[in-house]
């Protein structure tokens, strides 16, 4: 059995905290915490996903009104043991350059681009998470023949669950969190 770094094991019994990982200098970027534990990326990301939340990143900013940004590679402290790092997320927080990451409440939208070791995390365990925290929004984006697929879900205050409010190919257009509308087939390339 390898011995673990001594950086990996857990400062109490309980596991992790969110507050944590802003004093882990030897983790590796983009590690999340899901309910207490780290979640580490385990293969290189893809052109097809990185590509994609670029692209995206770009259409929403033109698009956002200006008291909204958008951001990628930033976490979410969704409460002391959840602290996920979302593909792309609108956020109303005010610009502070030594922020680590973004509260519930600061967030009008999150985007997560599935690939194949977070698919479970990202359609069922992120789904749940982010909708118990109260985010208005959430688009969960699949490759469909090389496209994208969006997946839109509005938060349902009263049970704090997301219900679906499309499916979207080619194009997508909503009214909320503001008005976006976007040629999907334009965010990879050949599209």
């Amino acid at each position: 059995m390898t011995a673990l770094p001594d950086w990996m094991i857990p400062p109490r019994p309980e596991g992790w905290f969110a507050d944590d990982l802003d004093s882990l200098p030897e983790a590796p970027r983009h590690t999340e915490l899901i309910d207490g534990a780290f979640v580490f990326r385990l293969f290189p990301q893809r052109w097809w996903h990185s590509h994609l939340v670029t692209s995206l990143t770009v259409a929403l900013t033109r698009q956002a009104p200006p008291d909204c940004e958008v951001e990628c590679e930033m976490t979410v402290r969704l409460d002391d043991r959840n602290r996920p790092e979302p593909d792309l997320v609108v956020t109303t927080a005010p610009y502070a350059p030594d922020r680590t990451w973004f509260a519930p409440e600061e967030i009008q939208l999150v985007v997560e681009v599935v690939s194949p070791e977070s698919a479970h995390r990202d359609r069922t365990v992120k789904l749940r998470k982010y909708a118990q925290a109260g985010i208005p929004h959430y688009w969960c984006i699949e490759e469909e023949d090389g496209a994208p697929l969006v997946h839109v879900y509005e938060l349902d205050e009263p049970t704090r669950a997301y219900a679906p409010a499309g499916i979207f190919r080619h194009a997508l257009q909503r009214p909320v969190p503001f008005e976006v509308a976007i040629d999907l087939d334009k965010l990879t390339p050949g599209g």
